[in-house]
């Protein structure tokens, strides 16, 4: 079977029946089986079930009952959404056993529209990191060069789609978690509009940024995607039944007329020039397909690093709380009492990254530095949110760089961790204001790594970035890493 093809388009072959659904399901599993010991980019793969899952689904299919476009269609989950009796870690030591008794909503929408849960997808440990390194399962390769991140948190599902080892992955972004390791796999993923799709069944870490969303091969598939998993959902007071959830009628190669702005905020300081030189060609096309271009200043950009880890940390400082080793996940063996159970079990538990962002969160949530640390960054929130708002009076779609470099080498920031930090200073605005985002390849460095674009919109505005990209990558045809190549040969 053609590993290369995008989800829609094994869903069409597998509704004609040139594909079965075993015949698709075993092909990426047995892909899974040749490149796992070089990517790692699952912790769990559930080839039994998947299989039996299969089996239903193929029936469903033919009785005309499944008639979705991703029906049949493989489909790999971030370690932090919860399965029913599948083993959810959070890349965790202390969740290293734990099997939710319920499915995240935008999981069970996928099944519903009969995806095939294959395995859960490496990421860093509780969607803290950028480059899936501090996963306790160990790091992600990038399979455009083993040596290097994927990215992260999201990097597990990043590669495991451009790896050719799933068509499709879901992937959450807090501070740019879906875009950063698309953009360094390679891949197209969309951060959607916070309360687009239901939270619910995703282990929280900053609940106010956490957003679930698409990774794939191409624009189409991500529409395709989000339009299966949005929606209202009662389990989640801050999901939004908004109008306007067609995404894939945006599926349009016209963006004669849009308004494009460009921050030159993101083109400063610190950005690699090769990146800055494919991310404003890639305007340039744009412009020559009708596209209107203008620079401004977006303001604020330098402060939406130090505001996002203050309100994600005090976030997580809360949401981690309920790991106490009293319910559920791991508990350390040896204790005195339930006060050195609690310290001896987080101790052992949670790694060196986790324990910084809660000692940061309990600090800036302390008496005497809640106002100078909590409150002033929620107000810098509000203020960057309101930048975004002035912009969009403007402009129908604000691009740029998803990163300022291509994808790092192994170890290369994970000693460094302002350095990681300040890595995502093009996409955790995003998160701030709550609105949506894509990143998709625009290119390739020296070293022939990919190199992404991010297409912004305004809140609940997915169609308009989902247009622009679509346009864009009609010049762009997706490209394959060698990698996936080489072993699709080997093991077709």
């Amino acid at each position: 079977m053609d590993l290369s093809l995008t989800a829609v388009e094994l869903g069409k072959k597998i509704k004609n029946k040139e594909i079965s659904v075993v015949e698709a399901v075993t092909a990426y599993l047995d892909s899974m089986d040749a490149k796992e010991k070089d990517i790692n980019a699952f912790i769990t793969i559930d080839r039994e079930g998947a299989l039996k899952r299969a089996e239903k689904v193929q029936k469903l299919i033919d009785e005309g009952t499944l008639t979705g476009p991703l029906a049949g269609v493989p489909v790999a989950i971030k370690d932090n959404m919860c399965v029913d009796g599948m083993l959810t870690t959070c890349s965790s030591k202390i969740l290293g056993n734990f099997k939710p008794t319920y499915t995240a909503t935008a999981v069970e929408k996928l099944e519903a529209a009969g995806a095939i849960i294959v395995g859960k997808t490496n990421m860093d440990e509780f969607a803290m990191g950028s480059t899936t390194e501090t996963s306790y399962y160990g790091a992600t390769k990038n399979p455009w060069d083993l040596s290097r991140v994927p990215g992260g948190s999201s990097g597990g599902s990043a590669a495991a789609v451009s790896a050719e080892e799933v068509p499709y992955a879901l992937g959450s972004d807090t501070g740019g978690s879906i875009r950063q390791p698309a953009g360094f796999c390679g891949v197209t993923g969309i951060k959607p509009t916070y309360g687009r799709v239901s939270r619910y069944g995703l282990i929280a870490y900053g609940s106010s940024l956490d957003q679930i969303g698409p990774l794939a091969k191409d624009v189409t598939d991500c529409a395709t995607v989000l339009e299966v998993i949005c929606g209202k959902d009662d389990k989640d007071s801050t999901s939004v039944e908004e109008l306007g959830a067609d995404f894939t009628s945006a599926l349009v190669d016209d963006v004669k007329g849009m308004k494009i702005g460009i921050p030159k905020d993101y083109f400063g300081e610190g950005l690699d020039p090769e990146v800055k030189e494919a991310v404003m060609t890639a305007a340039k096309t744009l412009e020559a397909k009708g596209a209107i271009l203008e620079e401004f200043d977006l303001s604020l950009v330098e402060y939406a690093i130090p505001a996002y880890y203050i309100i994600a940390s005090a976030e997580a400082s809360s949401n981690l709380e309920r790991f106490d080793g009293v319910k559920y996940g791991y508990r350390t063996e040896q204790f005195r009492d339930l006060h050195n159970m609690y310290k001896k079990t987080r101790s052992e538990g949670f790694g060196a990254e986790v324990k910084r962002r809660i000692m940061l969160g309990s600090f800036v949530l302390s008496s005497g530095y809640y106002d100078a640390y909590y409150m002033k960054a929620l107000r810098t929130k509000a203020m960057i949110k309101k930048a975004f708002d002035r912009a969009f009076e403007k402009y129908d779609v604000i691009l740029g760089p998803v990163a300022p470099t291509t994808a790092l080498k192994l170890g290369e920031s994970l000693n460094d961790p302002i350095k990681m930090y300040l890595g995502d200073i093009y996409t955790v605005s995003v998160n701030l204001a709550g609105i949506p985002g894509i990143s998709l390849p625009c290119g390739y460095d020296s070293k022939g790594l990919p190199i992404g674009l991010q297409l912004l919109g305004k809140h609940f505005d997915e169609k308009s970035i989902i247009r622009a990209a679509f346009s864009f990558e009609q010049t762009r045809p997706y490209k394959r890493p060698e990698y996936a190549v080489e072993r699709g040969q080997k093991h077709a």
